[in-house]
């Protein structure tokens, strides 16, 4: 069970005192709500819309106007956004339940007697969500007093919301067009970045001291601490969304700070790809013989170019009993392989020589020794990329992702402090592909600008030979193909296979994906589908021509 969190506070910010006073003199006109000697037993009726009407109201704001409005928490919230033309603003409006005065007063009471009331021997075998209703249905029938039962569906949501969610984040937790929910500091309108709308303002906000509550609480349910003498944090929540945080002052002058990047349900996938337009049906197949095949590449690009979503799509690809390990610093690679192996770093609980952090770099060493036939890497940035290219020349095929915006940066970040990776190393890399965030009228997609491979090291000049595969034309928003491909020849040659076999298996594969994109496949789907094709590679084409 997490801490109790923050009250619902009155509007006026009216004191306890002045809040009993007004619900007595309220008690005369709220016959319906109330009644001192109730009969029978409280029990929690299902909701209704046509006995209990919207439990959710909102008329609009001022100076602007809907642009769309949908349920994120059916009937409990719901969003609405608004656009204000005079401004040219955004603004993304959370709408909840409101509480009446009464309402108000029997969440405060449920608030502080709910933890008083559970104990350790009622609650095993029950999940958290039947307990809290169940003992708070409890609380309020030992009161005495008879509620309305849409009040009851409105309690029970603030208290669902505040001790089994994420407070006044709850609501967008739950709401799946929401990449990045950032807060800058106390007082301070959250930002969140939405797949459609991008950075908006939202209307949640934080104080000052409930922002510090608030953050400790989120740190405490990724099972750390943090304080004024340790104020950074950046962890993993327990549904997988990474979380970044800043405690009081210390270090973020406007007060504690935080930035959740959510955790997808479903992982993104080959389809996927195709239908946002990141990669073409010619380089996915092209990628899914390479990863077939054992070659290693790099997903590199600037912050939010989609680098670990492509990585995960394309680690799909990987035949089904190949062994993987997987090595991040907080976990988001989400495959369907049975013989995986997924690892992330720890920092130390004590801060002496004698105890260290297992960081990339160790959990890199201890994957060699596991015989790995895949590593990935979620990204490499220091010591940990000398080990894994390492790995490359001596036979390993490895996957990751870095920072870098061109295949020049990557040279020169590999090349450079702190990774100081020699030439000769770097050229047994076989693909690197390079990722952008484009900004196309008010729009904006991630692409793939550019595909290389690898070709070695021109022996006059000592610089590295890359051969332009595929490159995206903005103007048309489509992929041109260079010239061949080696790593296709290297392949065809290793596989014993003439040029009509290397085409017919590119074009099975580019068949599959097209299927894939046309029945709108699902996740499980997809895997399902690759896994099919590598147990029977025929049977699986015919059903697909059937279709």
């Amino acid at each position: 069970m997490v801490l109790k969190l923050e009250l619902i506070e009155d509007n006026d910010n009216s004191n306890k005192n002045s809040i009993k006073k007004r619900m007595k003199e309220e008690y005369e006109d709220l016959k319906s709500y109330v009644r001192i000697l109730r009969r029978g037993k409280l029990t929690l009726e299902p909701y209704s819309h046509e006995k209990f009407g919207d439990l959710v109201d909102f008329e609009g704001l001022d100076g602007f106007i809907e642009r769309e409005l949908y349920w994120v928490n059916e009937p409990y919230a719901f969003v609405s956004i608004l656009f204000n033309e005079e401004h040219n603003e955004l603004r993304y409006q959370l709408i909840e339940p409101e509480l009446t005065v009464f309402e108000k007063m029997i969440l405060e009471t449920v608030h502080e007697n709910i933890l008083d009331t559970l104990k350790v021997y009622e609650v095993a075998g029950q999940s958290r969500e039947d307990i809290i209703e169940k003992k708070t249905i409890e609380l309020i029938d030992s009161y005495s007093i008879e509620i309305d039962p849409g009040s009851l569906h409105k309690i029970l949501y603030y208290i669902k919301r505040d001790y089994i969610g994420y407070e006044r984040l709850d609501a967008l937790m739950k709401d799946e067009d929401i990449e990045d929910i950032s807060c800058d500091g106390s007082d301070i309108p959250l930002f969140v970045y939405h797949r459609k709308y991008h950075n908006i303002k939202t209307n949640i906000s934080f104080e000052g001291q409930k922002l510090d509550s608030f953050v400790i609480k989120l740190t405490q349910r990724c099972g750390k601490q943090i304080s004024l003498g340790e104020p950074l944090i950046n962890s993993t929540l327990p549904d997988g969304s990474r979380l970044n945080a800043s405690l009081g002052k210390e270090v973020t002058f406007r007060g504690s700070s935080f930035t959740i990047r959510k955790f997808r349900e479903h992982a993104f996938t080959p389809m996927d790809l195709i239908k946002n337009g990141t990669y073409s049906t010619d380089i996915l197949a092209y990628l899914w013989l390479a990863v077939e095949n054992s070659k290693s590449m790099i997903f590199a690009g600037a912050t939010a170019a989609g680098k670990t979503s492509s990585l995960n799509s394309v680690s799909l690809f990987i035949p089904p009993v190949a062994k993987i390990v997987s090595i991040e610093d907080t976990h988001e690679l989400m495959l369907h392989h049975t013989n995986w192996i997924g690892s992330v770093t720890r920092e130390s609980f004590t801060k002496t020589t004698s105890v260290t952090d297992i960081d990339m770099y160790e959990l890199l060493r201890q994957a060699l020794r596991q015989r790995p036939e895949y590593i990935i890497v979620g990204e490499i940035r220091g010591k940990e990329a000398m080990t894994l290219f390492q790995a490359i020349n001596t036979g390993h095929t490895t996957f990751s992702t870095m920072h870098a915006d061109s295949i020049e940066t990557v040279i020169s970040r590999l090349e450079g402090d702190p990774i100081n990776i020699p030439r000769v190393m770097i050229q047994a890399l076989d693909i690197l592909c390079i990722q952008k965030m484009i900004i196309m009228g008010d729009k904006r997609m991630r692409r793939l600008d550019t595909l290389v491979e690898f070709m070695g090291i021109d022996p006059k000049t000592q610089d590295l030979r890359f051969n332009e595969l595929f490159a995206w034309d903005p103007k048309t928003d489509t992929f041109s193909k260079g010239g061949k491909s080696f790593v296709l020849e290297e392949i065809m040659v290793s596989r014993n296979w003439n040029e009509n076999r290397l085409n017919m298996e590119i074009e099975n594969r580019k068949k599959i994906l097209q299927y894939m994109v046309k029945e709108e496949m699902g996740e499980l789907e997809v895997v399902t589908l690759i896994n099919s094709y590598y147990a029977d590679a025929e049977k699986t084409m015919k059903s697909i021509r059937k279709t």
